[in-house]
């Protein structure tokens, strides 16, 4: 196979995804300020460490934009690997925050390392791929790969962190589907998973079950449903213009839970309004759009589905957040990309990104 050089590679840089990925976490930046804001400390220490994270993540971008995506994609596959041990790891010696044990304490710095299995689980599939394309594509192909698949989900979930699971889970499947997986595979699968729903029930935690029976409608106000309610409040008395930055009352005077993190959708809807919220969701819009105009150009298959995966957790991520904030999915731990506050998410969020411009750059290949 061929591949052009460097310098005509970089000819199909995609300036217009780079403007719209740093516009939405520029209005990140903002919202994080507003959801931190106190007249005492007006720039907490969180949004300086996310200007930090918005800093480094241009760099992360940019490195992850100009290696050689063969490079990535080798290191991705045993990266892979590693981040299975650390998920080992995390379950014994992580660090525990908010009732959950998903993080390793580096002094400097804590790593999740769920969120790395985000970014090397395309490199570990697209890798296999890569080495089988030209073999008949049966189940027992992908069994390395749904094997790993599930040992995530169960590791993940374990810390417990349901929510990244899901979107891993989900993004593996959607990878395996796009790789031409026998449709065998998702028939039986759903009819296991339909049979199995009643046991899945009894394994879930206490609080996990109360997120169901809160999306259908159940629950004290004051308790279970108290941070729905107060996101629905926050999201409708902004209208249709918000109340202004800096000005919403649900944010702040801290009705609002993790208006900083999860729910940083709401604080926009109640600060900026109707209006605020359209534009965040056409930026995001303009974006996945983008993205899968220029990966429609990329005709060597495990390329593409290596620029596929790179950028599946993003678009899960996001339509679960903001549903679950409108009450639309029930409330998971999920972060809303390039948004909340969270310098690991931002770091993989740009780093995806920026692979995604590398594997998509190598328009130039054609078959030997």
């Amino acid at each position: 196979m061929f591949f052009g050089s460097k310098q005509s590679t970089f000819n199909y840089f995609d300036i217009t995804s780079s403007i719209l990925t740093f516009c939405i976490a520029t209005l990140g930046l903002i919202f994080i300020f507003s959801a931190t804001y106190s007249p005492a400390v007006p720039f907490s220490i969180f949004f300086k460490k996310q200007c930090f994270g918005y800093v480094t993540g241009i760099l992360i971008y940019i490195v992850c934009t100009y290696t050689d995506y063969r490079t990535c994609m080798r290191w991705g596959y045993f990266g892979y690997v590693a981040v299975i041990g650390l998920l080992f790891f995390t379950l014994f010696k992580g660090s525990v925050g908010m009732g959950a044990q998903r993080w390793i304490d580096l002094a400097i710095i804590k790593v999740q390392p769920s969120e790395l299995a985000k970014l090397f689980f395309p490199a570990f599939t697209s890798y296999l791929m890569y080495h089988h394309q030209n073999d008949e594509k049966k189940i027992s192909s992908f069994i390395p790969i749904l094997f790993i698949l599930a040992l995530s989900f169960i590791l993940i979930r374990k810390q417990p962190d349901l929510g990244t699971a899901l979107v891993i889970l989900f993004s593996g499947l959607l990878l395996c589907w796009l790789a031409h997986i026998s449709t065998n595979f998702f028939r039986y699968g759903g009819l296991i998973v339909i049979l199995a729903a009643p046991l899945c029930w009894h394994i879930l935690k206490p609080y996990q079950k109360q997120r169901i029976i809160v999306f259908f409608g159940y629950g004290d106000e004051k308790k279970e449903r108290y941070q729905i309610e107060q996101a629905i409040i926050a999201i409708g008395s902004g209208g249709l213009w918000g109340k202004g930055l800096l000005q919403g009352t649900q944010n702040k005077f801290h009705f609002l839970p993790e208006g900083r993190t999860d729910f940083i959708f709401a604080v926009l809807c109640e600060e900026w309004g109707f209006f605020g919220a359209c534009l965040l969701i056409l930026l995001y819009f303009l974006l996945f759009w983008r993205l899968f105009f220029i990966v429609k150009k990329v005709t060597h298959e495990p390329l593409q589905l290596f620029a596929l995966g790179t950028i599946m957790h993003i678009i899960l991520s996001t339509l679960i957040n903001i549903g679950m904030v409108l009450g639309l999915l029930p409330i998971v731990g999920i972060p809303l990309p390039l948004m909340s506050y969270g310098i690991s998410n931002l770091w993989i969020t740009c780093a995806s990104l920026g692979l995604f411009q590398n594997s998509t750059m190598q328009r130039i290949y054609r078959a030997e």
